[in-house]
This record gives C-alpha cells, structure tokens and sequence, in this order.
C-alpha cells in the first residue's frame, strides 16, 4: 500500500501506519523546518510537497495519514474546537482526501477531539464515502513514558482493506509466537 502523510511532524504516525499495512510512505506533507530534516533523514527519497495549503495535486495512494494541529481542540489552548485557525486545518485534509480518494484514512489528534469537532470529522469522512470506526489510547497503552491520551480514526471505502489489514496482523502475532 502506498501512503501519503499530511501533518506529517517527524514521521511518528507515519511509521505506524507502514507497521500496520505493511505499505510505503509515497510522499510527506510538512512545513516545519526541523520535522522536515528528520523526515529526509528516515525517508531520504520521499518527497515533502510542503503546505497542505497549496497542495494542488498530490501523488494517487491507497491510505491518507495525519495528525491536522490540535492546538483550537486541546484542552490546554483556547477550545475554539475544529473552527479555530489551526485545528480548521483538517478541512484541508478532508480537501486532500476528497482529491485522492485512498482506500483508508488514518486521523490523529488530542481526545478532547472528541468533544470539540469528532462529529465534524466523521459528518465530513462520512460525505466523502466513508465509513470509521474510533478509540483513544493512552500512550503509555504503546510503550510511552507518558500518558498523554490520542484519539485515532480508521476511516475506510469498504471492508476490504480492513480485512486485508486484520489478516497481516493476525499473521504476525502468529509469526511472533
């Protein structure tokens, strides 16, 4: 599968969803100077096409992955929820997703998405042809010495790619032992 990443930050998210679909990072979508300098480290032939902003005409790929900012939906900042300046970015994703249709979208963010705009993001997957399912997980669930609580989406066309997606792990955990 390939993957494109928007918000892509230094690649965390990104490396999960290659772990779990067994697919390749296509292309990046970063603006930050440094986030960018550790991406072209990890991933020195992947393209960043830069700002989601002015991203036209991105590259076809089968999942769409990314954490849009979350400082209008934290609890910490002003809480003006997924119509504030920066957090209103994810119609920039959705704009993204509604331009390449992939099979899957992976979205990340703070748990307070929960209160503050899940139900614009799932309204807006749901308009695009979607259907998603959600869960927060601590990061101290993953190996984290924080318990910084995230909330994720799987958004998917058809069952098909969860299935093929179920089947690669439970491969796995049976490898594993």
């Amino acid at each position: 599968m390939r993957i494109g990443s928007l918000f892509s930050g230094i690649g965390g998210l990104d490396l999960a969803v290659e772990s779990v679909t067994g697919g390749e990072v296509a292309w990046h979508s970063e603006t930050d100077p440094y986030a960018s300098l550790v991406l072209r480290k990890h991933w020195p032939t992947t393209p960043n096409l830069g700002d989601i902003e002015t991203l036209v005409d991105p590259p076809a790929v089968d999942v769409i992955c990314g954490g849009f900012p979350c400082q209008d939906v934290s609890s910490a900042g002003k809480r003006e929820g997924i119509s504030g300046k920066k957090s209103g970015l994810w119609r920039e994703m959705a704009r993204v997703v509604c331009r390449v249709r992939p099979r899957l979208v992976c979205v990340e963010n703070v748990s307070a998405l929960a209160a503050r705009g899940l139900g614009d993001v799932l309204g807006d997957l749901a308009g695009l042809g979607f259907d998603a399912e959600w869960t927060s997980l601590l990061a101290a669930d993953v190996g984290a010495t924080h318990r910084r609580n995230r909330l994720f989406i799987l958004a998917y066309r058809d069952r098909d790619a969860l299935r093929l997606i179920t089947e690669r792990l439970e491969q796995q955990s049976t490898e594993r032992g």
